[in-house]
């Protein structure tokens, strides 16, 4: 399918690749830091201590020494040998790094760190790579029965501090299965084996106000279903659930993405352009990220086209995006000057890129807006042409094709005309000035709307910290008592040379 997991991959795993710790620390110290950082977040309830810890998995899973780290990271976390925590997760890594005596490696240096507490999250996170490891190392079915008992362990601990590490402990859940034969759009594919458990996830996490759980669920079930082109499904899925406003900005351009796709199939261009538009605002446009971008962008080129509308050129100029979007920018010159040959040509020349974008059948519908726009342009420059010119120039087979072509253009707003049945002539009439409409004053008012949109956005997403009004307040209450001190002196004072001022008279 289009957008196969390297979209979901590079955007949701790799996005902040370039923010990590120090790089000369070695791979399993980074973990062994990382289990301070959870204790952190444990003990202040603050998840960005949990999502620094997840944020540096995109650097360690680089190491060369990555099932080695994840070993001594095991046996830090759980020093007792028969601990069953510990032996579910060895189980998963090879044979070497098994029953080892706690500190050591084979072949490696003993890590001298303090135990750490056993605690939910740090085994949850420890997890969470074992998942990176075995899809690293492309064990997909492995890493599926692991995953299967995992999620699960980690939604029956229902603890508000793990929600950002189960949301993802899902995604590689769903990874996994997505990566089994037979693959999507296969009605046989694994991945509609795993929709009741997904489904039980969202209900848990919504009940639960586990917002990042269900955002990253939600995604996950909407991409689930458009791979198989269960369309109506997904439909009736964002009809009866609410996206959390508190989402990740990387959960949001997803969610807006496959809402775009879903509208764009159903034939709700205007929509599904709003959508994908504001993915691609919310979007990195550089970096790991720039392949979401890519692919948020050519659906919204399709769109656009399909809409009517044509791109402005400098969007295929942006450094991220020239090279992705040469055939679509064929497309578009086929598509701006109405040559249905061209089309057709470009159409047949990138089949197998557009069937990879998953943009293929809605590139087909392109044709009848080739052919729109070829009229369009006949129209804007001559005020009388035959249907025999116009059969030669768009290559239309025969008039009576091309006499039912332009009465569905003039039916439909097109071109403003008029056919002379009995001459065989199409006759335009005089193009209205655009000013005397409401164009200009709509075209405003959706900028404004999208600005004011976004200037909404930015100030939800604004974070404060837990617990600062109550500081607040008692600094307050401290700095009254202090001016009350103060008055209390200045009236004693007052007293005092008084007292002094009658001494001296006497």
């Amino acid at each position: 399918m289009a957008d196969k997991m390297d979209v979901d991959a590079v955007n949701g795993e790799k996005e902040e690749e370039t923010v990590g710790p120090a790089p000369d620390l070695p791979a399993e110290r980074i973990i062994t830091n990382n289990f301070n950082l959870i204790n952190q977040a444990v003990d202040a309830f603050d998840a960005r201590f949990t999502l620094r810890a997840l944020r540096n998995i995109s650097t360690i899973r680089k190491a060369p020494n990555f099932p080695e780290a994840i070993a001594i990271g095991i046996r830090t976390a759980f020093p007792k040998p028969q601990n069953n925590a510990r032996r579910v997760l060895e189980t998963m890594l090879p044979e070497q790094y098994k029953n080892v005596q706690n500190g050591e490696a084979a072949g490696g240096e003993g890590v001298k760190d303090p135990d750490v507490v056993e605690i939910a999250e740090v085994w949850a996170y420890l997890g969470v790579l074992v998942q990176v490891y075995l899809y690293d190392t492309q064990q997909y079915k492995k890493g599926a029965q692991f995953s299967e008992n995992f999620v699960e362990k980690v939604r029956s601990f229902n603890r508000r501090t793990m929600d950002s590490i189960g949301a993802k402990a899902y995604f590689y859940y769903a990874l996994f299965h997505e990566n089994l034969d037979p693959k999507p759009p296969s009605k046989q594919s694994p991945v509609i084996d795993i929709r009741p458990k997904l489904l039980s996830a969202l209900r848990s996490a919504v009940l639960r106000k586990d917002a990042e759980t269900q955002s990253a669920v939600t995604v996950l079930l909407l991409r689930n279903y458009i791979s198989t082109a269960d369309i109506t499904q997904a439909d009736l899925l964002v009809a009866q659930t609410q996206f959390p406003s508190s989402a990740a900005n990387n959960q949001v351009c997803r969610y807006l993405y496959y809402i775009g796709r879903i509208r764009a199939i159903q034939l709700a261009y205007t929509q599904a352009h709003s959508h994908l538009e504001s993915a691609t605002r919310k979007s990195p446009t550089t970096g790991p990220a720039a392949g979401f971008y890519q692919q948020a962008t050519k659906l919204l080129i399709v769109v656009e086209l399909l809409m009517g509308d044509i791109p402005e050129r400098s969007l295929f100029r942006q450094p991220a995006l020239e090279a992705a979007l040469y055939p679509y920018f064929k497309l578009v010159q086929a598509v701006r000057v109405g040559d249905l040959q061209a089309f057709l040509k470009c159409v047949s020349a990138n089949e197998p890129q557009f069937r990879k974008d998953g943009t293929y059948t809605l590139t087909l519908r392109l044709r009848q807006n080739v052919i729109k726009t070829g009229v369009r342009m006949l129209s804007l420059s001559y005020s009388r042409i035959s249907l025999h010119d116009i059969c030669t120039r768009l290559g239309v087979d025969s008039e009576e094709s091309a006499e039912y072509i332009t009465a569905k253009a003039i039916r439909d707003g097109v071109i403003e005309a008029s056919l002379d049945h009995q001459q065989g002539h199409l006759v335009t009439t005089a193009p209205r000035d655009a000013y005397s409409t409401t164009e200009p004053s709509e075209a405003f008012h959706a900028r404004i709307t999208a600005l004011l949109g976004m200037r909404d956005e930015c100030v939800m997403a604004m974070r404060y910290p837990m617990n600062k009004h109550r500081q607040e307040i008692a600094e307050a209450a401290k700095a009254r008592e202090r001016e009350r001190e103060l008055a209390k002196e200045i009236v004693e004072g007052e007293g005092d040379e008084e007292g002094e001022e009658q001494f001296e008279g006497m």
